[in-house]
């Protein structure tokens, strides 16, 4: 059952703590973990005032293209395109100009504000590099789209490349707590994506940051992954929850329930209040119909799919919108030609 009960209060205290500017200790977040299912709504209309205060009633929409597909050489356990999987997914490298040119388009008409070029490698080539570097600022001028590059680890030069051809963001997630990250890749650490992040912050982009819940972690990795996002200033937080894919070596996990997920994405939210929260991958296979719950606590969702899973069809997510009564962010009019 989902009915609040009069224990309520606790979760608005936690709301006013955060409205008054005072972070959430590990003992909190971990509490908002283990919320009772009778309190859940209860939970989410605290994190509906935190949400609402910083964001009204807006969502932010995004697209992903997976620009270059598979043949990654780390060992990333969950997923699809890593050396270790033999997932029944496409191989390609970097798509072609027209291709990228394209999925810019989809991204406008379907009201995506921001468009996420992502490729698979545990660093960008200089070919790599390059083709981002001449595509930005020509899908900006053309649609005004906000542009969010996830191109693996970067040096600091590369960061700046990025940032001087009009990269607004770039995306490395965590994924996990530093502590349980070698249980899912032993190819690179976790101290190098929080580097990374670093070279992004330092070359003046956001950062957008988050992880998968559902890959054997406790709750306290859960933890220890939101308060490491907010410590290090992280501007956008994508929470996955695991698809566990054929052929990975997470393939069969199942351990997330729906109700488990929102208490997620509500702790998220009282942990980073001013952040963007994002519904990613595996919003829904984990949260079915309870979708729209989510949007309580997150500000933002993929509208489309995801790299190399389905997503619901982009109507569906406009018909949950409209039912919620909340508006979608518009992306900037392109620059005059």
């Amino acid at each position: 059952m989902l009915a609040p009960t009069t224990t309520s209060s606790r979760w608005n205290d936690l709301a006013d703590q955060v409205l008054a500017g005072d972070p959430l200790s590990a003992d909190q977040a971990r509490s908002v973990l283990e919320c009772p299912d009778d309190q859940l709504l209860a939970l989410l209309a605290a994190a509906w005032r935190v949400r609402s205060h910083h964001f009204g009633n807006t969502v932010q929409l995004y697209l992903l293209m997976n620009a270059k597909s598979g043949l990654c050489p780390e060992d990333c356990g969950y997923c699809s395109q890593s050396k270790v999987s033999d997932a029944e997914i496409p191989k390609y490298n970097i798509l072609s100009r027209d291709k990228l040119m394209d999925g810019a388009r989809v991204a406008a008409e379907r009201q995506a504000r921001t468009y996420c070029i992502v490729i698979s490698a545990r660093g960008p080539n200089e070919r790599e590099m390059a083709a981002v570097e001449t595509l930005v600022p020509e899908i900006k001028q053309k649609y005004g789209l906000h542009i969010c590059a996830c191109l693996g680890l970067l040096t600091d030069d590369q960061a700046r490349r990025l940032k001087a051809c009009g990269v607004d963001r770039v995306n490395h997630n965590l994924n996990t707590s530093g502590e349980f990250y070698q249980q899912v890749c032993t190819t690179h650490t976790f101290q190098d994506r929080v580097d990374t992040l670093r070279s992004v912050r330092d070359a003046g982009m956001e950062m957008c940051s988050g992880g998968i819940v559902g890959m054997g972690e406790t709750r306290d990795d859960v933890v220890s992954m939101a308060i490491e996002l907010r410590e290090l200033g992280v501007h956008s937080i994508p929470v996955n929850f695991l698809n566990p894919i054929e052929g990975t070596p997470l393939a069969g996990k199942g351990e997330l329930d729906p109700r488990y997920c929102l208490k997620v994405l509500a702790m998220f939210r009282l942990v980073n209040p001013d952040r963007e929260i994002r519904i990613a991958g595996g919003r829904e296979l984990h949260l079915r119909s309870l979708q729209p719950l989510g949007l309580y606590a997150a500000n933002s969702i993929f509208v489309g799919d995801y790299l190399t899973t389905l997503g619901q069809t982009p109507e569906a997510d406009y018909a949950m919108l409209e039912d919620l009564g909340f508006e979608i962010v518009q992306n900037e009019e392109p620059a005059a030609c």
